[in-house]
């Protein structure tokens, strides 16, 4: 992948910051007013115990770290309570200087989209952590896999993730990892069109079964929100950003991390009423 070009300054780096610190961990609920449901969380580090406790949190709008005992019963942690004494990135190892670039390339994209639709698109931020840290919607933690807050506008991401899909799911390669950020990004999309509100609120009356169906397209739509900005970024370097190799790694991520594969892999069955991102197809 060619992924040269400018570097987004919209990046806060909280990895020297020792995980969450002395603060409350958040357990007023990942989707209780004020505040949205973590999106595009990976899930994949913490086996399917950990996946099943994050789901019936998020379906019945509990924090799931008060789940299993670890939220300190302190409230949640509202925007303004936020770190916000982190560093700029310094962009200089190679690995944050390519998150800095795919993020660039990503708010160039959208900006260009939102002025078409005759509207402005607001930036994101991008934080990278180590292990844990605190967000608008609750405590982050790496085991959840990147994801996105539309309490304080921000993708988190620990980037032993990439690590993580290279050696566990054998899905390595530089798009992978570019359509991850990029697929985070889009559920910022969804929030500033409005998206992610409405979700939520048609989500309040329906079944369980039927608001977590829902929350699997919402994961589906933020993947073709990723495949938008990639068509345009690849349209923009005259077709020479992604290659043919670019795409089967890609389709390789995609299949080795459906819901149906790793609960396969975790119980030995498949549960569709517990997707929470969608098959392997």
């Amino acid at each position: 992948m060619q992924m040269d070009g400018d570097e987004s300054s919209n990046i806060e780096d909280r990895r020297g910051e020792g995980g969450l610190g002395g603060g409350g961990f958040g357990g007023g609920g990942f989707g209780g007013p004020g505040i949205g449901l973590p999106l595009g969380g990976g899930l994949f580090r913490g086996g399917f115990g950990l996946i099943a406790i994050v789901v019936i949190g998020l379906i019945l709008g509990i924090n799931p770290l008060s789940l299993l005992g670890l939220d300190g019963g302190s409230g949640y942690v509202a925007p303004s309570q936020t770190r916000s004494a982190s560093r700029p990135a310094g962009n200089a190892d190679p690995e944050t200087q390519f998150v800095a670039r795919v993020l660039k390339s990503t708010e160039d994209e959208w900006s260009k989209i939102f002025q078409e639709m005759g509207r402005q698109y607001r930036q994101q931020r991008l934080v990278l952590y180590r292990d844990a840290t605190q967000t608008a919607c609750g405590a982050g933690q790496a085991a959840m896999g990147p994801f996105y807050c539309p309490g304080d506008q921000r993708v988190y991401l620990d980037l032993s993730f990439f690590d993580e899909m290279a050696q566990r799911f054998h899905a390595p390669g530089q798009f992978p990892q570019a359509y991850v950020i990029a697929h985070e990004v889009g559920h910022h999309v969804q929030n500033l069109l409005g998206i992610t509100g409405k979700v939520e609120q048609m989500r309040q009356s329906m079944s369980r079964r039927d608001a977590n169906a829902m929350s699997v397209r919402v994961e589906l739509q933020a993947d073709c929100l990723a495949g938008v900005w990639a068509y345009h970024a690849n349209e923009q370097r005259g077709g020479k950003l992604i290659s043919e190799r670019d795409v089967d790694q890609a389709l390789a991520a995609a299949t080795a991390i459906g819901d149906d594969r790793l609960q396969k892999q975790a119980q030995g069955r498949v549960v569709p009423d517990s997707f929470t991102h969608g098959t392997s197809a």
